[in-house]
């Protein structure tokens, strides 16, 4: 085996691009939320 037939080593393996979303938005969906929540919750103290 030669050193075109192996992956390089600094090359990182993604997974499938579905994965990659439904784990984003995993994250991104309750992060989202607390912002809202912390942005309505902070606009009542200023009233």
């Amino acid at each position: 085996m030669t050193d075109a037939d192996s992956p390089s080593p600094d090359v990182a393996k993604t997974g499938s691009p579905v994965v990659m979303v439904v784990a984003w938005l995993w994250v991104a969906v309750p992060f989202l939320y607390g912002l809202y929540q912390l942005a309505e919750k902070s606009s009542k103290l200023f009233e």
